[in-house]
């Protein structure tokens, strides 16, 4: 058996799959010759991969693809042979070398002029619109004398390049009069046949409108028609460009002056090529002189989803609250709520023995000196489960508060944000807040009973107090006792927390919009700083009317009356007490509740229409290489066989005559 580009050391993956791989092929493999199994290019294709399963398949294309493992070209396929190709898949360029063994019609490991000539003239694209071989175009790459024959990197060339002189020759031939300038059906049959791989449904039916831009009178100039095919061939790149812009939201238009400006920070895409693009978005969705990315999917080439691993939902425009209806408003709200409540059940105790220190102790002295002093001093005289005192009703609540903070915010920021994705710095600001006052009527209950039992640690004497006895001696009225004070501290927390966090997600988001998991602890650890220290004041204030005051201490009936006497007893600095400890509790708090969330909506992704957290999709669009079979038998590099074989059509153009297959 010759050796081959196939036939190369095996991946680690092939090697753990060996035994599996054996039964598979076994499995499949219909020819038995001198005692050993084989798999005929039938057995392959159409039973293992299960493509060209159509009456009307072409059986020679059939045996053409089969022979890209049949590496001894003896028309059948060992398992050596079926192996080596495994470990082929596994490699990133598998696509590339799959059409290199396609065109290596001899097994010499290079590729010979006549090898190249053989299978361009058995493509529907060549019987369409015929290639020219003695074009100076194969006498630079094979030579003048058609002898020098290609390596695999030099092949991987060769074939970008074919693809291009194709259209250029295609061009010349519809250019009768020798002018440049080809009409618009012409055009229109040059794309549907050189570069129907690089056409989308969409786009296919709109060639001859959009020929020429507008401005020639339907005619396509040369430059036109280059321009054309290079955008439809960085399209990927388009997007890319697209999503650094709007840091992945998807709903966002951007004019031409911004894709230009874009444009020219991340590639070399021509000011002809933009106009182009913004031209044909004009045809293929509305013309409001922008583009969003549904325009841009609606350009791109189609992509088969028959196999994904998952499903892959087609990118649309957001639908309205209107269109959803108010009971799938309402999943989606209780979805939420679920995942916030979840994401909601973590926090701290230190800040609260902070700001309830006083001037003029009734030790005589401050009991804490600092944060870090306070916690000392606990541990010393409570032990370490003395930090957690009073947590556990502040466990029990919190889940409800954050989920109701979440939902709210997502909520005002779905109503306030536009069709186009767009939410102003007002609009978030009262979407913060009004997240903020739906929480108070769980916060408060909560902070009291949490307070008062976190203080009472500092008695050393008297009954233990439990949460049961604080709420029957309290009643409902004294549980929400401070709660003003409670809306002073809960609404600008969450006015300037949230929109702090959004912003910072778009700065961390890598180039396609994404935020990881690290960037989102980061985002929203660094929202809790400014938020958490600047309303230090009014927790303050808030811990003061709702701790009980211990004999000998100032008793304070309102938050009015609770600003003056600890202004004239204490002083200003008194309002700040507890600052870093509030800031080193809540953002740490926030960062892994906020990260926590938007992780649970990437995992438990349920699609109400609505809108999905800015930056959570990875990977925009999906690509070839990315489609995976569901059959289990497609092990190892094979996962991605289908993807291999379908993106030599989708990258390549590679059609093959009465080409069918079985993915639509």
């Amino acid at each position: 058996m010759q050796t081959d580009i196939g036939l190369q050391s095996h991946s680690s993956v092939t090697r753990a799959n060996g035994d599996r791989l054996r039964d598979i092929f076994n499995k499949y493999a219909s020819t038995e010759k001198d005692g050993d199994l084989f798999m005929t290019p039938e057995d392959f294709l159409q039973s293992y991969l299960g493509l060209y399963n159509d009456e009307n398949y072409n059986p020679k294309t059939v045996k053409m693809l089969g022979s890209i493992l049949d590496t001894s070209k003896d028309g059948l396929i060992s398992f050596m042979e079926f192996q080596a190709f495994e470990a082929v898949l596994c490699q990133p360029d598998a696509i590339y070398r799959t059409a290199f063994q396609l065109f290596d019609t001899n097994g010499s490991g290079s590729i010979t002029h006549d090898e190249f000539e053989e299978i361009i003239k058995q493509t529907t694209l060549h019987q369409k619109i015929q290639f020219n071989f003695k074009s100076d175009f194969m006498g630079l790459h094979f030579g003048g004398d058609r002898k020098r024959t290609v390596t695999y990197s030099e092949f991987s060339q060769v074939l970008h390049d074919f693809h291009e002189e194709h259209a250029v020759q295609a061009f010349k031939q519809f250019d009768r009069t020798k002018k440049g300038v080809i009409s618009a059906m012409d055009f229109s049959y040059i794309m549907l046949n050189c570069k129907i791989h690089l056409l989308s449904e969409y786009v296919k039916p709109n060639l001859v409108a959009v020929a020429g831009g507008g401005t020639g009178g339907h005619n396509v100039t040369f430059p036109y028609f280059m321009a054309f095919n290079s955008l439809l061939n960085n399209m990927e790149l388009v997007k890319r460009i697209y999503l650094s812009f709007t840091k992945g939201n998807h709903q966002l238009e951007m004019t031409k002056e911004e894709f230009l400006y874009a444009a020219q920070q991340m590639s070399q895409l021509t000011p002809l090529e933009i106009d182009i693009l913004f031209h044909l978005a004009g045809f293929l969705h509305q013309r409001t002189g922008r583009v969003s990315f549904i325009d841009l999917e609606r350009i791109a080439p189609y992509r088969p989803t028959r196999y994904l691993s998952k499903p892959f939902a087609e990118v649309k425009a957001v639908e309205s609250a209107e269109d959803r209806g108010f009971g799938t408003q309402l999943l989606e709200s209780l979805y939420r709520f679920t995942l916030g409540s979840v994401a909601g059940a973590t926090g701290a105790t230190v800040k609260t023995r902070m700001q309830n220190q006083r001037a003029g102790s009734y030790i005589g002295e401050l009991m804490y000196k600092n944060s870090i002093d306070c916690a000392k001093k606990v541990i010393r005289h409570e032990g370490v489960f003395g930090l957690y005192r009073g947590l556990l009703p502040q466990l029990v609540g919190v889940c409800p508060e954050k989920a109701i903070k979440l939902t709210m915010n997502d909520l005002i920021r779905d109503k306030l944000t536009t069709e186009k994705g767009e939410i102003t710095g007002l609009s978030e600001l009262i979407a913060g807040g009004c997240a903020g006052a739906s929480q108070v009527m769980f916060t408060n209950p909560l902070e009291i009973v949490k307070i008062r039992l976190q203080v009472a640690g500092e008695i050393t004497s008297g009954p233990k107090i439990s949460a049961m006895g604080v709420i029957r001696e309290l009643g409902i009225r004294g549980l929400y006792k401070g709660s003003k004070a409670c809306f002073l501290r809960d609404v600008p927390f969450s006015a300037i927390y949230f929109p702090v966090y959004a912003h910072c997600k778009l700065n961390f988001a890598d180039v396609n919009g994404h935020n990881s998991a690290l960037s989102l602890l980061g985002s929203a650890m660094i929202a809790g700083v400014p938020a958490a220290y600047l309303v230090t004041p009014a927790d303050v204030i808030k811990t003061r009317i709702q701790v009980a005051a211990r004999a000998g201490q100032t008793t304070y009936t309102g938050v009015l009356d609770a600003v003056r006497k600890i202004w004239r007893e204490e002083g200003f600095v008194a309002f700040w007490k507890g600052g870093p400890a509030r800031v080193f509790r809540s953002a740490p708090q926030f960062g892994f509740t906020l990260m926590t969330y938007e992780v649970l909506q990437r995992l438990l992704y349920v699609d109400f229409g609505g809108r999905r957290p800015t930056g959570s999709e990875a990977k925009i669009p999906v690509q070839t290489a990315e489609i995976k079979s569901t059959n289990p038998d497609h092990i190892g590099g094979y996962r991605l066989g289908l993807a291999t074989f379908t993106g030599m059509e989708s990258k390549f153009g590679l059609f093959l005559p009465k080409f069918k297959s079985n993915v639509s």
